[in-house]
């Protein structure tokens, strides 16, 4: 397949995705069966085809001339070209988006993909739209008897009690934008004072925000690959020797350490919280991949904190690391994740559009 990686974005996370996006390219070259463009999204939105030697530079997304301006044409056999007189088609057989955050992984992304006809990697839209807000997450799987991270959201436009949050859930209490990832905007508040700041914090990224207990236990995490015919990994853990996990934790602090497989886990221990990631992902009806997190404490003594639909794939991300635990290389992985998302675009297109 010709397949193009959509990276960058206008979210917050924009630098980590290109991250991702090399190492899914330089997976790609080692690929027997796929062939891969990149395709870059500026921090102010504008489309680009980006040179494959893109990487050796890092220029900014659209601040080259080698960067070409795209058009895209819904209904048309390539619905993507170049921004030409020519309209030169880019012929692509998939889409493998990872453009993480707002505009990526949210749903809006997919839908555009959707309208364009054109396959892609991950969760379709509604669930990544669901798994994106935090909130709604939470609320679909402990309506299905998952227990999940106790906590409130909170709203821009209304006022709250904040002493009364306080008294429901105890100190400390964790700040994080309802809609963000990669720890994005996420503060921890040790009295009062704190809680409003890092409450208005939060605001700056979202206009819900979640207040929630702050919870003991080891950070585990699982992996989920598949879309009817599902795979689970073994548990991952992560170690911060802070005071949580942030955003510089995840890409800048070498004294994060990640264990894959999970230290002191025993098959019964892994057995149980790879269930509960299995039925999660059905719950949110996920297809293609995506990574589950927990706190977990022992057996029968966990919560879930969150799914994240499009995972990174940087050098120290969890996902390729614990799919490689079942049996994936890097480039088996992107490879297995392209063939996906044809599967499921193939069985779509045999339903019924018109009557």
């Amino acid at each position: 397949m010709n397949v193009g990686i959509i990276l960058g974005g206008v979210s917050p996370e924009h630098e980590i995705s290109i991250k991702s996006a090399k190492n899914i390219f330089l997976a790609g070259t080692e690929s027997k069966d796929n062939t891969f463009r990149l395709i870059g999204i500026s921090k102010t939105g504008q489309w680009y085809l980006l040179p494959d030697a893109f990487f050796d530079s890092f220029d900014e997304i659209g601040s080259s001339k080698l960067h070409q301006p795209l058009l895209l044409i819904p209904g048309a056999k390539n619905p993507i070209c170049l921004d030409n007189k020519e309209k030169e088609a880019l012929p692509l057989d998939a889409i493998f988006p990872i453009v993480h955050g707002n505009n990526g992984e949210d749903g809006l992304l997919q839908g555009l993909l959707e309208i364009l006809d054109i396959p892609f990697v991950g969760p379709g839209v509604l669930a990544s739209s669901m798994c994106m807000d935090k909130e709604v997450t939470k609320q679909l799987l402990k309506q299905n008897g998952i227990p999940v991270t106790p906590g409130t959201s909170l709203y821009s436009y209304k006022k709250y009690d904040y002493n009364a949050l306080i008294t429901e859930y105890g100190l400390p209490l964790f700040v994080k934008p309802a809609n963000a990832g990669s720890a994005v905007g996420v503060g921890k508040a040790k009295s009062l004072d704190e809680l409003k700041l890092k409450v208005e914090e939060a605001f700056a990224f979202d206009d819900k925000v979640l207040v929630e207990k702050a919870m003991t236990g080891r950070e585990v995490e699982v992996a989920v690959l598949g879309n009817r015919v599902l795979q689970v990994s073994t548990v991952g853990e992560i170690i911060v020797h802070s005071e949580f996990y942030t955003y510089e934790n995840k890409y800048s602090n070498p004294d994060t350490i990640v264990n894959v497989p999970a230290k002191d886990f025993n098959s019964s221990q892994a057995e149980e919280l790879s269930a509960i990631a299995l039925k999660a992902y059905e719950i949110m009806q996920l297809e293609g991949m995506s990574r589950v997190d927990f706190f977990y404490t022992g057996p029968g003594d966990y919560c879930l904190n969150e799914i994240n639909t499009l995972p990174g794939f940087t050098d120290i991300s969890m996902y390729p690391m614990l799919m490689k635990t079942v049996g994936y290389s890097f480039t088996q992985l992107v490879d297995r994740l392209c063939d996906l998302a044809l599967e499921r675009h193939n069985y779509r297109s045999l339903k019924q559009r018109s009557l």
